[in-house]
């Protein structure tokens, strides 16, 4: 057999799978390579946040296909892992700024498609549609320009923001369980739709509010930084 040594000259290697009392070397590219892999026990949060990501194509298939028992089941599957992946965060302390921005990403391909979905197969009005992927190119077109014209910022989520999104959840569970499973009362799913609605606008125009007066801020600390460096 063949080693390679330090420096650059190919010299025979002593094989011992052969003698007694001894064991062959560890292949440098098999077990010794998976070993030094660079995952550790803080990674975890990031790992399901990941399979949550990739449960969103077969989800949105079923939903299309209306396969909503099927298409339930992974929706609950997904709801389950971001329980987790934040416990498991918060609980160990396995934060990372990587986990802080996919998690908000999963959730929202999640819930995005399938208010998507659900209004292409007329299952939610078009309207509320509307309503809720203007809301969120609003706060997404805020927050980059927010970040490239004034300065940099840490996106922390509302509570009416974290309310809009239980919201949008028990809206998405119940209309599927609605056209799937069993049939619910209209009025409930009439409630559902007003008070997604409600806190939709609630927290758009609260975040609206809240980065408005931020970058009035912003100019305003620029603008006195600038008038002070004039007048040295």
């Amino acid at each position: 057999m063949l080693g390679y040594t330090s420096n650059h000259a190919w010299t025979p290697c002593p094989n011992f799978a052969g003698i007694p009392g001894t064991s062959p070397q560890p292949n440098e590219s098999g077990a010794d390579t998976v070993a030094r892999l660079p995952l550790k026990a803080r990674d975890i949060p990031n790992l399901i946040t990941g399979l949550r990501i990739l449960l969103v194509a077969p989800f949105l298939w079923l939903l299309l296909e209306e396969r909503y028992a099927a298409a339930l089941a992974l929706f609950v599957i997904a709801g389950i892992s971001d329980a987790l992946d934040g416990f498991l965060a918060k609980y160990f302390g396995w934060t990372s700024e990587l986990g802080g921005l996919l998690d908000p990403i999963a959730d929202k391909l999640l819930l995005m498609g399938a208010i998507l979905a659900l209004g292409w197969l007329n299952e939610l009005p078009g309207w509320l549609v509307a309503l809720v992927i203007g809301r969120d190119l609003v706060i997404v077109g805020g927050a980059i320009g927010y970040h490239l014209l004034i300065e940099r910022f840490q996106a922390t989520p509302l509570m009416i923001s974290k309310l809009n999104t239980l919201m949008q959840l028990a809206l998405v569970c119940a209309v599927i369980v609605n056209y799937g499973m069993i049939r619910l009362p209209g009025w409930m799913l009439d409630t559902l739709i007003y008070l997604t609605a409600l806190t939709t606008v609630w927290s758009g125009a609260t975040y609206v509010w809240r980065w408005g007066r931020l970058a009035w801020r912003g100019n305003c600390r620029r603008a006195g930084s600038a008038h002070r460096h004039n007048d040295h």
